[in-house]
């Protein structure tokens, strides 16, 4: 990944940062696995039943970020792959950094 890319993922909003993400739900771990169609593709061990992917994307991204649960919530796309991550309480310069250390 590079800072290129991830301007197109990684977007200034009120209140926060939009992240563009799809998600790949029932995958063996829990990982950033790139960047697939504009958008950050992460793999999740839960599968997509009773929000359960939901759930372990915003615990996933808060970690990934150190930033509280209650920071990360699903702005769009709660019931599909393609989604838009509200993140509270960080600026792009923090979510593109942490992105770009991993390997």
């Amino acid at each position: 990944m590079d800072n290129d890319e991830l301007k197109d993922i990684v977007k200034e909003a009120v209140g926060g940062v939009r992240l563009s993400c799809r998600v790949q739900p029932k995958a063996s771990r829990n990982a950033i696995a790139g960047i697939h169609g504009g958008a950050l593709k992460i793999a999740l061990c839960a599968p997509p039943v009773d929000g359960k992917a939901n759930e372990a994307l915003c615990r996933f991204l808060a970690e990934l970020f150190d930033l509280p649960k209650s920071a990360i919530s699903i702005a769009t796309g709660e019931k599909g792959r393609s989604k838009s991550v509200a993140i509270s309480g960080a600026n792009t310069e923090k979510i593109m950094n942490a992105l770009l250390r991993i390997p």
